[in-house]
């Protein structure tokens, strides 16, 4: 091969191996794990979405199964009637402490097809006086609560998000792909364990 024909081929290898590490430094922070996590699980959901229901079990599982952190955002697509309303509802709860937040973000999921918009209000109550927590009549009545739950849909939007759920495995890697999207549910050890390897 003559070198006016290699050159372009040389030139195109140069290039695509200066940008990839470029690609993993631009990586969105959201697609990051928390500050001292090597891995950890991200997803986006909405509390209405059946599928969202059906893996978030399995997703705290892993998350204590490998010990590393489980970030979720909230996700509340426009069909859903009181998705956002649940998600304000854990943010409340998350105010108390996170672990109280997550205990009902669990409790929604688990009866997922028992909460109407007009019973929401009543389970609450319920999870609230469990934990022995008062849940005041206006529960956020300066709307920052809203505020976080927008934030975390103009974010998934921002990332030109579909669905829901969207589950990712996440890493701190520098090279490479430092992040892939879980798009079968039953592959999710599997990615683990390949990102904690890489």
């Amino acid at each position: 091969m003559k070198i006016q024909q290699l050159l372009p081929r040389v030139v195109l290898l140069a290039l695509v191996l200066l940008c990839l590490p470029v690609f993993a430094q631009n990586v969105p922070e959201a697609l990051r794990p928390p500050k001292g996590a090597q891995v950890a699980l991200v997803v986006f959901e909405d509390f209405q979405c059946p599928q969202c229901g059906r893996v978030a079990p399995l997703l705290a599982q892993a998350s204590r199964t490998y010990k590393i952190p489980l970030v979720q955002h909230d996700f509340p697509l426009p069909m859903h009637n009181w998705s956002f309303d649940a998600a304000v509802l854990a943010r409340y709860f998350d105010t108390h402490s996170k672990e109280v937040g997550n205990a009902f973000r669990d409790s929604v999921f688990a009866h997922q097809l028992e909460i109407n918009p007009q019973n929401l209000r009543g389970f609450a109550e319920k999870f609230a006086a469990d934990h022995k927590i008062g849940l005041p009549f206006v529960v956020d009545p300066e709307g920052k609560l809203a505020g976080l739950v927008r934030a975390d849909k103009e974010l998934a939007m921002s990332l030109h998000l579909e669905h829901t759920p969207t589950i990712w495995v996440v890493s701190n890697k520098r090279t490479g792909k430092p992040y892939v999207e879980v798009t079968d549910t039953s592959q999710l050890y599997v990615l683990i364990d390949a990102m904690k390897k890489d």
